[in-house]
């Protein structure tokens, strides 16, 4: 399914065009884990999928721009890696760590530049701690909810841990964020899911625009029936977000990659090779 984007954001507006000696870009996509479902009710606040089990993926991934990196979200804890576990309906399991991944590229957790997460759930959070070289961008609203937290609830604070408590380097977003300043990597705000939610464009000289959800959308049957998951914390934020979401895919014909629906594993290259 491809979608057209509207650049609604300044920074998008404002971004230049692509000269021909720019520096290249590629993206690369990492397997963080997998979530398997008993039960999909909590992904919808008027009962659309009660009873229904589905696997969900969790991508990460990693953006070049020249001689610059960018982590984009950090996906379910290391110390899942080679086991399962269950809780409630959910069983989760990681096959590979992201730094061994990152090892087929011929890079090391020292080489990111940035760490940019979607919002501050745990499977996307999980290996987080292991990147403290890397500035960490994140949207205002979350780190705010990071900062507040007291281990209780599903905002945990550990995995933040450097950034708030040793000197780490974070730059929050308030709105949109042009993460190189060239315009090829623009974090948008789309509040909802959590206050401070944000998506991913991506701006790639042979395949197109991309667009990275985050937790937007969690499959896509949600950009069909506008599903608001029970756990969004702002069902009207949640509902501006898939409308600025849907015109912003519209208007820059971009190919939507949900981080979460399996189904769209093959809108990217197969790890290792990237989408340019």
């Amino acid at each position: 399914m491809r979608f057209h984007l509207t650049i609604a954001a300044a920074a998008l507006a404002a971004a230049p065009a692509v000269a021909q000696d720019a520096p290249a870009i590629e993206l690369w996509r990492l397997d963080c884990g997998t979530l398997q479902l008993s039960d999909s009710e909590s992904f919808s606040d008027t009962h659309l999928y009660d009873g229904q089990p589905r696997e969900m993926t969790d991508s990460c991934y990693v953006i070049r721009d020249g001689d610059k990196y960018l982590l984009w979200d950090t996906g379910l804890p290391g110390d899942f890696v080679g086991r399962t576990q269950t809780s409630g309906v959910y069983t989760v399991s990681v096959a590979r760590s992201i730094e061994d991944q990152l090892g087929d590229l011929g890079l090391t957790p020292a080489d990111i530049d940035y760490v940019g997460v979607s919002h501050y759930h745990f499977d996307h959070i999980g290996q987080l701690a292991g990147f403290g070289d890397a500035t960490l961008l994140i949207g205002q609203g979350d780190f705010d909810a990071v900062k507040a937290a007291d281990g209780t609830g599903n905002v945990d604070p550990r995995p933040f841990a450097h950034w708030l408590n040793d000197g780490g380097k974070v730059e929050t977003v308030a709105g949109d964020r042009d993460v190189f300043g060239d315009g090829k990597v623009i974090m948008v705000s789309m509040p909802g899911h959590t206050p401070g939610h944000r998506s991913l464009v991506v701006r790639l000289p042979r395949m197109g625009t991309m667009m990275l959800t985050g937790d937007l959308y969690h499959f896509e049957e949600q950009i069909e029936n506008r599903g608001v998951p029970q756990f969004n914390t702002d069902r009207a934020d949640t509902l501006a977000s898939f409308h600025r979401f849907n015109q912003m895919a519209d208007n820059l014909d971009a190919t939507i990659v949900i981080q979460h629906d399996p189904r769209h594993i093959g809108r990217l290259p197969a790890f290792p090779e990237s989408a340019k």
